[in-house]
């Protein structure tokens, strides 16, 4: 955004002090309601379908070097054109997509210039921009996410908008749907850099915490549990808010202690 002094008034709109490209103009329909000669006023500056030069004081719901999760509003012979907040649509060209893009449906997209012609565009190949090198990241850090793919190991993600993971399936114990936002876990860097994601961090901590839940439940359950690490996931996330994997360490670690039984339909309390 860029805060600029309003020099003129026509008809049509308002022409703004562009300093270095000259006068900017800011039609009536993207202009605020008490816009008047004089003010300074906070814009957003892009092309038009024409290729001028022209400000807004809509906010888009991307900006440059950003990530974001936008809807697919046309598709013509130069590529998709997708919904930002704007008049102008922004283009995603062929050559920036991933795979064919869909009308109607919403894409993980990266926003950025085009250093040729200045325009901005938007492109679906986040390797291109994004890091895959955690090297840099904290181990433990909690991270804001973005689902950005799925394979055959789990799911892909944006780290911070910065950086690509993933979820491996036996850390996923929630549905998941590509551009849903959440928060998780950096719970590796490899040695190759590439970045393991997790939605619960499995501290030392975070491990009592669950096996205290485990024993709790036990007995107020009369010591028996029919709740085994061959359950389904979704099942042992209702009652312990923990991923399969997790709950499986803690059992492990209870039984290394001798608290309880596992069998294969049940789990005892050792009294």
């Amino acid at each position: 955004m860029n805060r600029l002094e309003v020099v003129d008034k026509l008809p049509f709109g308002f022409y703004l002090d562009g300093s270095q490209v000259e006068r900017i103009l800011l039609p009536n329909g993207s202009a605020p309601a008490d816009c008047e000669v004089g003010n300074m006023v906070d814009v957003f500056i892009y092309h038009d379908s024409e290729d001028r030069i022209i400000a807004t004081s809509k906010i888009p719901l991307a900006f440059v070097n950003e990530v974001a999760v936008l809807k697919a509003k046309s598709l013509t012979s130069v590529g998709a054109f997708l919904d930002w907040g704007l008049e102008k649509d922004l283009l995603v060209p062929f050559s920036e997509q991933e795979r064919p893009m869909s009308e109607g449906l919403e894409y993980v997209v990266y926003v950025f210039e085009d250093p040729e012609t200045g325009r901005l565009a938007a492109s679906t190949k986040l390797r291109d921009f994004l890091s895959e090198d955690g090297h840099d990241l904290e181990t433990g850090k909690k991270a804001d996410l973005i689902i950005c793919g799925r394979t055959d190991m789990g799911y892909k993600a944006v780290i911070n908008g910065t950086h690509l993971g993933l979820i491996f399936k036996d850390e996923v114990f929630k549905p998941l749907r590509i551009g849903q936002k959440t928060q998780g876990y950096v719970k590796r860097v490899r040695e190759d850099g590439k970045i393991d994601l997790c939605f619960q961090f499995h501290s030392e901590r975070a491990r009592k915490e669950l096996t205290d839940l485990i024993i709790d439940d036990l007995i107020a359950h009369d010591g028996l549990s029919t709740l085994t690490d061959k359950s389904p996931p979704d099942e042992i996330t209702q009652r312990f808010g923990a991923s399969k994997n997790a709950y499986k360490k803690a059992l492990g670690s209870l039984f290394k202690q001798k608290r309880i039984l596992i069998e294969k339909n049940k789990i005892t309390l050792v009294k």
